[in-house]
């Protein structure tokens, strides 16, 4: 059996960093984590072969050569995976699907010849075992969450890491939290299932020997939904781990309470976590309870922040504006504390509400429900009529992107930041790129750009000030340089 696997495009979006890579001769973030663990539970005399849309094309020949062809995408995929089944569909080849996209929304996909939905450690071995007999059925689902212990590692051999900047590996899957508006748990659990230590120093393991030595970003949906085991287990054993290793620099997403816990923030900085996505969304506490998220209620959110930047993880922040109880003020709220805290990559969108969330229920029951959601983040759209109207809830959302994307604005919150980061003891090596990625940024940045006088500020700031600092300092200045091209493109 011949096995194409098949990632679609990403739209250009706050957190493709399409323009950032372009610095770094890189063509996507990471390969496809799902697509790759999928692979590595198909029959090994099987030949596989992954086509990733983001950095390579799809031809006739790869078609033709095919026996299926498996794809796996998340909502802000839809429109080309869309493109991806018609070209199937014409080409004869038989297709199998799943993932986020097509868990919500497999019915909206009548083309494709087989659904492995939910989390294919279930789902994909009696597809498997039916599809050996003759008698494979459209759609394979379930109700059931799986023991992870078992998953095998990725194929990793099956992509040309060379095209990416980073490479995603998986801890746990679930989160304890409630939000209304996500549908993690919906997907996955509230019970945060882990795999075993091993099994994590067994793909880093790999990884390593395969030369990798640049970023890894455990996708966990709450790295510290079972903290106990974090601490006892998990980071004394990437600590042990990383001895003698040089680069790898790992990155997650947490909940706020991280902040809560000190010896947690030291051990995370030791085992070489240098940043956290935080799902902040929102500085007014009405909304916060709105949308249940209590972890982030009663707390100096500034404050939290900080003590986790100062512990070494830059915090990488969610926003959300458009909630029921907002008040006209909070564009300038949400703008006051982004600068405040010292977020630089904050990533801000309007209030959605997917499949199988709570919020969608709600609206759906309100008669607020208007569309399918996008799954971006940032094109300024929603599925949802807000209270304050949509006009005005956009017209905010504007403002807020011109602002903390403003060229002098997004300066002075990168130097907000430096000045309370600690940056964690990893040793990195000098690659040539990094070097080439210098003078580009000095180029595009330094010389093209109307921004210069910002650009050298940091520049000469970082370099006699905090040199240890200095290659963060340019990374941000690209990202800065990526995130206003995103804005602009969405929001004008």
């Amino acid at each position: 059996m011949k096995i194409l696997l098949v990632y679609p495009e990403f739209p250009d979006t706050f957190w493709s960093f399409k323009h950032a890579l372009k610095f770094v001769h890189k063509k996507a973030a990471a390969p496809p984590l799902g697509l790759l663990t999928v692979a590595a539970m198909l029959p090994v005399e099987w030949e596989k072969r992954l086509i990733d849309l983001n950095v390579t094309n799809l031809t006739p020949k790869n078609l033709a050569w095919a026996d299926f062809v498996f794809i796996s995408a998340m909502t802000i995929q839809r429109e080309a995976a869309r493109e991806l089944i018609t070209r199937c569909k014409l080409a004869g080849v038989k297709m199998v699907a799943g993932g986020p996209l097509f868990t919500m929304e497999h019915n909206q996909f009548p083309e494709v010849d087989h659904f492995v939905l939910n989390e294919a450690e279930l789902t994909l071995p009696p597809f498997l075992a039916d599809l050996a007999n003759g008698n494979a059925h459209q759609i394979y689902t379930t109700t059931e969450f799986p023991d992870i212990q078992d998953t095998p590692a990725p194929l990793w051999g099956l992509a040309d890491l060379k095209y990416y900047d980073s490479i995603s590996i998986q801890f746990s899957r679930g989160c304890p939290f409630s939000c209304d508006f996500c549908n993690v748990t919906s997907l996955l659990g509230h019970r945060p299932r882990t795999k075993t230590t091993s099994q994590i120093i067994t793909e880093l393991d790999g990884l390593y020997a395969l030369g990798w030595r640049k970023s890894i970003f455990f996708v966990d949906d709450n790295f510290i939904g079972n903290k106990k085991l974090i601490k006892s287990e998990v980071l004394p054993a990437l600590i042990e781990w990383r001895k003698g290793k040089i680069g790898m620099p790992f990155n997650t997403e947490a909940s706020i309470n991280l902040a809560d816990d000190g010896e947690l923030l030291i051990l995370m900085a030791q085992a070489g976590f240098n940043a956290v996505f935080v799902g902040i969304e929102t500085p007014n506490e009405d909304s916060l309870t709105e949308c249940d998220k209590t972890q982030n209620k009663n707390r100096d959110l500034v404050e939290s922040v900080w003590r986790i930047q100062r512990a070494g993880l830059q915090v990488q922040g969610g926003f959300i504006v458009g909630f029921d109880n907002d008040p006209p003020s909070i564009f300038q709220q949400q703008i006051d504390f982004i600068q405040r805290s010292g977020i630089v990559t904050a990533m801000v969108g309007l209030l959605q509400a997917p499949l199988g969330t709570r919020l969608h229920e709600r609206m759906k029951q309100e008669g607020r429900l208007v569309s399918e959601m996008s799954g971006d983040n940032v094109d300024g759209s929603t599925n949802i009529i807000p209270k304050m109207g949509l006009q005005s809830l956009q017209e905010g959302y504007r403002k807020i992107l011109d602002k903390i994307y403003d060229p002098a604005f997004y300066c002075e919150r990168v130097l907000t930041f430096l000045r309370e980061y600690q940056p964690p003891n990893v040793r990195a090596p000098l690659e040539p790129q990094y070097i080439l990625a210098l003078g580009r940024s000095i180029y595009q940045l330094g010389i093209r750009s109307a921004e210069r006088t910002h650009y050298w500020r940091l520049f000469f700031w970082a370099l006699f000030q905090h040199p240890r600092l200095f290659p963060l300092a340019i990374t941000l200045a690209i990202k800065g340089f990526h995130f206003r091209q995103v804005a602009e493109l969405h929001v004008g």
